[in-house]
């Protein structure tokens, strides 16, 4: 299992736009081969900085959806809307506690 956690920051005026991509595409990337999780955060002291944590069976998986059309498309929506990049990381468990 992988777990893949985004952080983006938006332009202030450009945040309802986002979530309005999270809403309209979140069903699409849930159900995608091998997505078992997938949430969308908020920073409590920037409101501006948001997380996606999405949980794939394989780092194959995470890749086919970083591959495919949904991705590109939802990603060049999303990226013009930034104030800074965007830092990704790829999680591995060692160690959980259910």
């Amino acid at each position: 299992m992988i777990t893949r956690i985004v952080r983006m920051e938006f332009m202030e005026d450009k945040t309802q736009t986002f979530e309005e991509i999270f809403q309209n595409s979140r069903e699409l990337i849930r159900a995608r081969q091998g997505c078992s999780y997938l949430s969308l955060h908020q920073d409590e002291d920037n409101k501006q900085v948001y997380y996606t944590i999405s949980r794939w069976d394989s780092p194959a998986d995470l890749e086919a959806y970083r591959q495919s059309e949904l991705f590109k498309t939802t990603w060049a929506a999303t990226k013009i809307l930034f104030s800074a990049k965007p830092i990704a990381y790829s999680l591995a468990p060692l160690q959980e506690l259910g």
